[in-house]
């Protein structure tokens, strides 16, 4: 589809993730063992044949630019086009809360505009799934309209995606309002803030909305011009999970212990990309004893482990007992330690007999490079 670019909007609210993104945006936040947040939309856009990617950031990007590097493993390490990681320009004080995403767009209006591609996918990173984007695109195609936003018709019982957009569309799947998820209704239209639109209207979308300066965030610029485009809604109907909280980042990891949500998030609609690291095979002992149970490459295993996700490089010595916990890159659990519901982020230690347990709906988190 050389006809779309794609843009990845890292302006995302990390007031309740903020444990975990403290160094990092919640794009690089580490999942599944061995991937980040980003690869998935990143993934999707290369499955669907995009070659022009570019990531709006919104700073602390360290980590983000270190798992992206050339883009290689995307197939983004292009001569020409290829992937853009693009930093903002901002004032000391400045944040995206206070700004809004819209000083983004409308700083990198030239890199918009010098692109020649005739259409835009515009998207978020902290929504993850596996989709055709092929698909959707022929939709926004074949139905004339000016924009197509992708939505998914969630169950509210759980509540995980409160806070989240929530779409009226029509018979005719046309969006007639949008609000905030409350979850008061037992089933939710919830915007996967993903749209698809011409590039001249995106640009004039921006340039009338800063030369009115009636939106701080370009959806928000989007919808107040509502009654003047034609908005259209694709239904996504595989698996959805929204990073926005600690309590969602730990349940969509415990998803991925379900065989069947695992294949559907890294498998249904193409291979889900990462940055690869050459590591040796997990040492596992005659101490060892891990029952459903994700384990990276690069880790020694000599403890319990119980539906869990280790990630690559960390080691639990013998004795130790990890249950219903992730445990991000280089952490170490001396002996007969015990953790229950945690995250460990990175390079954490935890000392020999250390007991340590959270809640299932509200899991303990140990911020990175701690020693317990």
């Amino acid at each position: 589809m050389k006809r779309f670019m794609g843009i990845i909007n890292l302006g995302e609210n990390e007031s309740k993730i903020k444990e975990i993104t403290y160094n990092r945006p919640i794009a690089s936040v580490p999942i599944g063992g061995r991937y980040r947040v980003i690869d998935f939309i990143l993934s999707n856009m290369v499955n669907a044949g995009i070659q022009n990617v570019a990531i709006f950031t919104q700073g602390k990007n360290r980590s983000l630019m270190g798992h992206l590097g050339s883009a290689k493993p995307w197939d983004l390490n292009r001569k020409y086009e290829g992937l853009f990681v693009i930093n903002p320009v901002l004032e000391p004080e400045d944040t995206i809360i206070r700004k809004g995403d819209i000083e983004s767009f409308k700083n990198n209006i030239d890199y918009i505009q010098g692109s020649k591609q005739e259409y835009v996918l515009l998207t978020k990173s902290y929504m993850l799934y596996n989709i055709d984007f092929k698909k959707a695109f022929n939709y926004h195609i074949d139905s004339s309209s000016d924009i197509t936003l992708i939505y998914k018709r969630v169950d509210n019982k759980d509540n995980r995606f409160i806070g989240c957009d929530n779409l009226t569309i029509d018979e005719f799947n046309n969006l007639k309002s949008i609000g905030y998820n409350m979850g008061n209704d037992e089933f939710s239209n919830i915007s996967l803030e993903t749209y698809i639109l011409r590039k001249d209207l995106l640009i004039d979308i921006i340039k009338d909305s800063v030369s009115k300066g009636d939106s701080k965030y370009l959806k928000q610029a989007i919808y107040n011009r509502m009654d003047k485009l034609k908005i259209d809604t694709f239904s996504f109907n595989g698996y959805l999970a929204c990073i926005n909280s600690i309590e969602n980042y730990y349940n969509t990891s415990m998803d991925l212990l379900d065989e069947k949500k695992y294949k559907d998030l890294f498998y249904e609609n193409g291979l889900i990309y990462t940055k690869i690291k050459d590591e040796p095979s997990t040492k596992y002992t005659s101490t060892s004893n891990i029952s459903n149970s994700i384990v990276a490459n690069g880790c020694v295993i000599e403890g319990r482990v119980e539906n869990s996700i280790i990630a690559r490089g960390v080691t639990v010595k013998k004795g130790a007992v990890i249950k219903n916990s992730i445990l991000m890159q280089k952490s170490l659990v001396n002996e007969n330690a015990y953790l229950e519901n945690i995250i460990l982020d990175k390079k954490v230690v935890v000392s020999e007999g250390k007991i340590l347990s959270g809640n299932h709906n509200k899991p303990f988190v140990i911020k990175k490079n701690t020693f317990l």
